[in-house]
């Protein structure tokens, strides 16, 4: 972290004028994650602003894209926002235009129990896919979430649990540094386990944002007290979004509900940030960081995940090749079965490169291992051949809980990474469920 960047505790409730809350209305009726198996865990969540504030998202390029998501894309266009209502145990995803009805109403009446104009406020659900809202469990949560908001650390605990969905544990994070000497925080949570591999975008369409070109839900929601417009926090939040969430996988899947908002209500009273802003660099590594930090989380909390890798391509002849090749990689079954293993199996590696989209000569491909951003690295291929490195040498390299792999194509100066987990037999029991008893179901 930068010498720049405090840790703060609070998360979204951090930074100034934030409110949060988060309570259980029974919305997947036996409760959220996989079936009733979390009891009477928080599955709504409210967080709002004490002014009005600049808003900037990013959402799934997935072509099939639920409700809330419509509702956000078109609500984020107008850059002011005050509250997000959030729920679990429900994506309200491919629900038709009850759906869309049901997202509206939640932002209305948030925004009715809360004195603000409904289009100031957005909606996020995250659960299973193809199930209609149970709307009087919503509105009886809408009521009481309300009636609970406050600004203390526990608050946010609470709102962070609530998005919950097969996570085994809440992901938070704020962080405070100086704007023209002004003290400002940033604040975040998310959520995700499975189905990820986001590819998010600013209005949901194709490509996705992803550095120098393109590229269970996951769902994040930021708030900052900074002073910024819509167009600096928007530019902002893209190139965040572009070296974290949108470079994370578990299992390869986009959801049909992957978020990200950010609200800036100017409570910090720092000179207000525009595009050529001095100190905008310093407020983007701050987002940076956040983002990363959360985005990494989700995939240390995947479903039936034991490794963490990051997978680093180097020179590619373009960018579009040097990602190609990490997501192929880092999505490969057999690859990532052979991590779960501790298997240092570079003949899976390079089948995964030679597949992708990018341009590979196999004389010239290096594979080698690393411990987590050491440049001391362990090589197992060297243009193409095994090297003289052993088996038990590699295999310890493999067996850390977290390693870095290298990949170099040594055909151009193009670079790309990804975060990847391992892929486990809990995965599969976990998300196979059982027909005859449908709390076994995931979303």
């Amino acid at each position: 972290m930068s010498k720049h960047l405090k840790s703060v505790p609070g998360s979204i409730v951090a930074p100034q004028g934030f409110l949060a809350s988060g309570i259980f209305c029974d919305i997947k009726r036996l409760g959220t994650g996989k079936g009733s198996n979390k009891g009477l865990k928080r599955d709504l969540a409210l967080i709002v602003s004490e002014v009005p504030a600049t808003v900037a998202g990013m959402f799934t390029t997935n072509q099939i894209c639920a409700a809330p998501v419509k509702v956000c894309v078109e609500r984020v266009k107008r850059g002011k926002a005050q509250a997000i209502v959030v729920n679990s145990g429900n994506a309200n995803a491919c629900t038709g235009r009850q759906g869309l009805a049901d997202a509206k109403a939640m932002t209305g009446l948030t925004g009715k129990l809360l004195h603000m104009p409904a289009e100031q406020v957005l909606v996020g659900s995250t659960g299973r896919i193809g199930v209609t809202m149970p709307m009087a469990n919503v509105r009886s949560g809408i009521e009481a979430a309300a009636q609970l908001l406050g600004n203390e650390p526990e608050c946010a605990d609470e709102a962070a649990e609530a998005i919950m969905t097969s996570d085994s544990k809440p992901k938070q994070i704020a962080v405070e540094f100086k704007l023209g000497g002004k003290p400002v925080r940033i604040g975040g949570i998310c959520k995700g386990a499975g189905m990820i591999q986001p590819g998010m975008s600013a209005t949901g369409a194709r490509p996705a944002a992803v550095p120098q070109g393109l590229h269970a839900t996951m769902l994040s929601f930021i708030t900052t007290d900074a002073a910024i417009g819509a167009k600096a926090l928007q530019a902002c939040l893209q190139e965040a979004v572009a070296h974290s969430f949108n470079r994370i996988t578990v299992d390869g899947d986009m959801s049909t509900n992957d978020t990200v908002l950010v609200l800036a209500n100017g409570l910090a009273a720092n000179a207000k940030l525009g595009t050529r802003n001095a100190e905008l660099k310093t407020f983007q590594t701050a987002l940076n960081h956040v983002c990363l930090e959360l985005a990494k989380m989700i995939v240390r909390d995947g479903e039936g995940v034991t490794r963490f890798v990051t997978v680093r391509v180097e020179g590619a002849k373009s960018h579009a090749d040097a990602d190609a090749a990490s997501r192929a990689v880092a999505n490969s079954a057999l690859v990532k079965t052979s991590w779960f293993g501790g298997d240092p199996n570079w003949g899976r590696i390079i089948d995964a490169i030679g597949y992708s989209a990018a341009t590979v000569v196999e004389n010239k491909v290096d594979i080698g291992y690393s411990a987590p951003g050491s440049r001391k690295i362990l090589w197992s291929l060297k243009r193409g051949q095994p090297t003289k490195t052993t088996f038990k040498q590699l295999c310890a390299a493999a067996a850390a809980k977290e390693f870095d792999l290298h990949i170099r194509l040594n055909l151009g100066r193009a670079s790309a990474l990804m975060y990847a987990s391992d892929l486990t037999e809990e995965y599969v029991d976990f998300n196979k469920g059982d027909v005859s008893d449908p709390t076994t179901l995931g979303g």
